[in-house]
């Protein structure tokens, strides 16, 4: 893959990237953006069919096997760009694939990081139409359709975060019930048995205040066990 273009975003050889053009933080705690599955989405400009592919990656080779993917599927195609960004390592990788320098990679890897997506891999299949775009053309249509592709998919806002398991008595199990909201909490499991059984994930920074109100409220009485710190999907409970 010799047109591989390759930045490492932390070092002094690249354009540097601010810290939130990637990750973004509510209030303390830190979070990035991904998407849950691919999708795709196309358009047309001047007789030139655009198709933007997105999905998500976590390693190098995740993303290659993508893009050649799309290359196989569209072998008749005149140009496959694409970019990517992952977040092992902090490196984003771009390719022309044969379009003017810097009107075809670059637009669509800026797209990714306006919308702070990472671990995700964009595509864009371009069946050429007989009409010049011009550079400035190929820049709006490569934006446009990694844009459509990124609307097209399920965005998931991926925050540091603990998962518990509290049992508690039916007696105290409104209380609890109650303030969970406050805290953003996501409830992965619910076991109404001889006790409930309670299995929620909560930010990483709300930890120490949740596990403090639960204990106060219940007298202690509550079991709470912190099953370690991981980054989950809080997108349906955080906008």
């Amino acid at each position: 893959m010799t047109d591989l273009k390759s930045v490492s975003i932390w070092t002094s050889k690249s354009q540097p990237v601010a810290p939130d053009r990637l990750f973004a933080y509510k209030g303390k705690y830190m979070n990035y953006f991904t998407v849950s599955s691919a999708a795709h989405n196309s358009f047309v400009e001047k007789k030139s069919e655009f198709i933007g592919y997105i999905s998500p990656v976590k390693t190098n080779d995740e993303a290659v096997a993508f893009i050649n993917s799309i290359k196989t599927q569209h072998r008749k195609a005149k140009h496959n760009v694409y970019a990517y960004i992952l977040r092992s390592d902090n490196i984003s990788r771009y390719s022309d694939d044969g379009e003017p320098q810097g009107t075809a990679g670059v637009p669509v890897l800026d797209v990714l990081q306006k919308r702070r997506l990472t671990d995700v891999c964009v595509v864009v299949t371009r069946y050429f139409g007989g009409i010049l775009l011009g550079g400035g053309g190929l820049v709006r249509a490569y934006s446009h359709a990694a844009a459509l592709a990124c609307d097209a998919a399920d965005i998931m806002n991926m925050c540091l975060c603990h998962r518990l398991n509290i049992s508690t008595d039916y007696g105290m199990y409104g209380k609890i019930a109650y303030i969970l909201p406050n805290y953003d909490t996501v409830t992965v499991n619910s076991d109404f048995g001889s006790s409930v059984n309670l299995e929620i994930l909560v930010i990483s920074e709300k930890l120490d205040a949740l596990k403090k109100e639960i204990t106060e409220i219940t007298n202690g009485s509550a079991l709470i066990t912190d099953c370690g710190e991981l980054y989950e999907d809080f997108s349906s409970v955080i906008k």
